[in-house]
């Protein structure tokens, strides 16, 4: 399918649901940036949706580059970050990350749930946020590791890669590169219709050592 679908598909999925004053982070983001002490820097979100993690990120003093394919997900996050009085620390970007990639040197890169049911070369895109890294950066990928049920994808034969064989398949340097986290935690999750169910992430941490 093309890049037009995809961007057809994605700006559909955001502008059937109602625009969130105050979008949630991702449990996983704000767990990591917390529990290593992270000091704010200069940070990418890849796929920022409806930008509850950029929005977090730029409240604790990072500047946060936000980049999503939908357009109504960067406009609504564009908005929200005015609202919030966060304007001058979040750039929301619309970039197709297989045809373009942001600019620029980053402390984190943070890409939660990269899945589209369109073609993605995953593992050459997250190669690149990794080499976008500054030395001691870290590259934060946390993935499904089960099925919710409000997902768009509920194929029952669909298998999830762990953490390691998503490092495996990035392949990257360990003399400059290493895994520091890669372990699949479960959580109580709440969908968009506000229902939960418990699900499993998969968890994949790396830091640019040099």
């Amino acid at each position: 399918m093309s890049s037009t679908d995809a961007v057809t598909f994605w700006d559909d999925v955001y502008a059937g649901r109602p625009a969130a004053d105050g979008p949630r982070p991702n449990a996983r983001l704000t767990e990591t940036v917390t529990g290593l002490g992270l000091p704010p820097g200069e940070a990418l979100d890849l796929g920022c949706g409806e930008g509850g993690d950029a929005l977090w990120l730029a409240g604790q003093g990072w500047r946060v580059t936000a980049v999503d394919i939908s357009a109504v997900a960067v406009e609504r996050l564009t908005a929200l970050a005015r609202a919030h009085a966060l304007a001058d620390r979040v750039l929301a970007e619309r970039h197709d990350v297989q045809e373009s990639f942001p600019s620029g040197a980053f402390d984190l890169v943070c890409a939660h749930y990269l899945h589209t049911p369109f073609g993605l070369d995953r593992s050459t895109v997250l190669r690149t946020a990794a080499h976008a890294l500054r030395p001691d950066g870290r590259l934060l990928i946390v993935d499904h590791g089960s099925t919710a049920p409000w997902s768009w994808n509920q194929d029952p034969g669909l298998r999830y890669p762990s953490p390691l064989e998503v490092a495996a398949g990035i392949d990257l340097n360990p003399a400059t590169w290493t895994v520091e986290r890669a372990d699949a935690p479960r959580r109580v999750a709440s969908g968009p219709d506000g229902s939960t169910a418990e699900v499993t992430d998969h968890v994949l941490l790396i830091r640019r050592t040099g």
